[in-house]
């Protein structure tokens, strides 16, 4: 897919680098030199630019873009009108920041598809880590299901996926497991990696080192998760 980010401020940069990282095709945009610039070797695309100007969009042909994300924080009219702009070039998906609720409803009227506060989000995620700690990452899907890591209780150690038979039980899938191992990095240094397992086997044994990739409605998905944060709490 082909993403601008529009404002590359700290939150900006940082999800351009990450969508670059995950494969997307990805064009900074700000009109400041040097934060440009410090993104040159980690996007496909930078520009210098005006997120005003509709002629500079239309030159750097923001139009064909699959999603733009309109990063800007403070300054409240610039966001606004260049979410106006991509909006009028055409572009699918429009993802804009706000930051207050007034703003937000000002943003999705001009033609944002999404609007997104960090702050809230920010929030948002720091309650689920303290009431939750046991899930790791949580992923909102469509249709009220959601995909979630979450640390293995202790009586599902030494058991197979077979023996937990989730899906019959609780509803849910485990489509994956990561399981975190022992390693030496190239500086000699003990680390941990990641190895994920994308296809475990109904044979693959839980241990204490693993972390289960899980699928499912969100009330399934809570009633399993539930007594695992009572038991983390204890």
């Amino acid at each position: 897919m082909q993403f601008v980010v529009i404002g590359v401020g700290r939150f900006g940069a940082k999800l351009a680098i990450s969508l670059f990282a995950r494969g997307g095709e990805v064009m900074a945009l700000d009109r400041n030199e040097a934060a440009i610039d410090r993104l040159k070797d980690h996007v496909s695309h930078v520009a210098i630019a005006d997120c005003t100007d509709e002629i500079a969009l239309r030159n750097l042909g923001i139009q064909d873009m699959d999603v733009a994300i309109v990063a800007i924080g403070e300054n409240v009219e610039t966001s606004i009108m260049a979410t106006a702009l991509l909006r009028r070039l055409g572009v699918p998906r429009i993802l804009s920041r706000a930051m207050s609720r007034t703003q937000a409803q000002i943003l999705m009227e001009v033609g944002a598809t999404e609007v997104f506060s960090l702050e809230e989000q920010m929030g948002e995620q720091m309650a689920s880590r303290l009431i939750a700690p046991h899930i790791l990452e949580s992923i909102t899907l469509s249709s009220g299901h959601s995909l979630i890591e979450v640390v293995p209780p202790k009586e599902f150690l030494g058991r197979t996926l077979k023996d937990l038979n989730l899906r019959a039980k609780a509803g849910v899938n485990v489509i994956a497991i990561k399981r975190k191992l022992p390693a030496i990095n190239e500086r000699g240094e003990n680390v941990i990696k990641i190895e994920l397992n994308d296809l475990p086997s109904p044979d693959q044994e839980i241990t204490r080192d693993d972390i289960l990739v899980v699928v499912g409605q969100d009330e399934r998905l809570r009633a399993l998760t539930e007594p695992m944060a009572r038991e983390v709490q204890e």
